[in-house]
């Protein structure tokens, strides 16, 4: 909520002022009305324009602020077509600048001059373009998708606006960090584990965060497709420098059959999961959070955990209350802090 009014501090003045003034000729007229002509209530209100002038130029200054940053040239530098119907694009634009776990809004006027849509941004700030990964969730992804699929029709063009900020920015103030994704809810966190690969790669000494849990719920198995590079790099960087115990990431596949199962079981001791690849086994079912956060709370007696979640409101209301029951009642000891983004 409070990265939404930084967002729109312009919009949330111009309300309050609007609200303030019209109460306050309401209690004010209502007072005067036995001293006064009848007339005196709507003279109050046609003679408040000066009230609300400074306000509304606001608004209106916000307003063509944002229609200027949008109307900024927007290059495609690469599309990718991922499997269940998840389509990403990486482009550029002159003087974008972003942190991790941001968010834009997209405009595509081929298909509708009025929606803008709000994605995660899954790019690291480190890299030379900035990305985003949209799954087919209603009429205008699912149009926007097939504008992209046509191979020999022009590229639409897309129209950006932002970034805004979300509570993930705060991800690397906290010494321990537990990230939950579910599904296309995972977007966020992309963002800060290519941003770890990154400041890993150039030795940032400046890095607070000094152990990441990763939890990736799932529905399908093509979904884990989406960063399965990302996860396979993490991985390697994390051997090499000698920090296997910097992530400890888990996936969970809940939607499967028994074929999955049994293949799975049958292929258990092999070196890589044979969902994924990775070397982390998928489990299958969803996490026991009480077990999770009970091991968490018990490996880091004294530290301060930031929760951040990217899903639906029951895994929300869950994750609070874990983070409510497993923080110490002194302050000095494990302290766990919820932070949720808009699914």
């Amino acid at each position: 909520m409070g990265n939404w009014v930084v967002n729109h501090w312009f919009s949330v003045l111009f309300l309050v002022v609007w609200l303030g003034l019209n109460v306050f000729l309401f209690v004010d007229a209502f007072l005067k009305y036995e001293k006064a002509d009848k007339y005196y209530y709507t003279r109050k209100i046609l003679g408040s324009w000066k009230w609300i002038l400074a306000p509304v130029i606001l608004y209106i200054c916000e307003r063509i602020l944002r229609f200027y940053r949008s109307q900024q040239k927007v290059v495609i530098t690469k599309v990718v077509m991922h499997p269940s119907k998840v389509l990403e694009l990486q482009m550029n634009k002159r003087g974008f600048s972003m942190e991790v776990g941001q968010y834009i809004f997209v405009n595509c006027p081929s298909i509708s001059l009025l929606e803008w849509h709000p994605f995660t941004l899954t790019s690291a700030p480190e890299e030379d373009f900035f990305s985003i990964h949209i799954r087919a969730a209603g009429d205008w992804t699912e149009n926007l998708i097939r504008a992209f699929e046509q191979q020999y029709s022009p590229i639409p063009r897309i129209e950006v606006d932002g970034p805004f900020g979300t509570a993930s920015e705060d991800v690397f103030q906290y010494e321990v960090a537990v990230l939950v994704g579910a599904g296309i809810g995972v977007t966020p966190f992309a963002s800060i584990l290519k941003s770890i690969w990154y400041k890993f790669q150039c030795a940032d000494h400046n890095l607070k965060t000094k152990k990441i849990y990763f939890y990736w719920i799932c529905r399908e198995t093509g979904a884990f497709s989406w960063f399965n590079n990302l996860l396979t790099s993490l991985e390697q960087e994390m051997e090499e420098l000698g920090k296997v115990g910097f992530l400890n990431y888990r996936l969970f596949l809940t939607g499967w059959d028994s074929n999955i199962v049994g293949h799975a079981a049958l292929n258990f001791d092999k070196a890589t999961d044979i969902v994924t690849g990775l070397k982390q086994k998928t489990s299958f079912g969803r996490p026991m959070w009480d077990n999770e956060f009970s091991t968490i709370a018990t490996s880091h007696p004294k530290s301060v955990v930031g929760v951040f979640l990217c899903g639906p409101r029951t895994l929300a209301k869950s994750l609070r209350k874990c983070c409510h029951r497993y923080s110490s009642l002194d302050p000095r000891k494990v302290q766990f802090y919820f932070n949720k983004e808009n699914f």
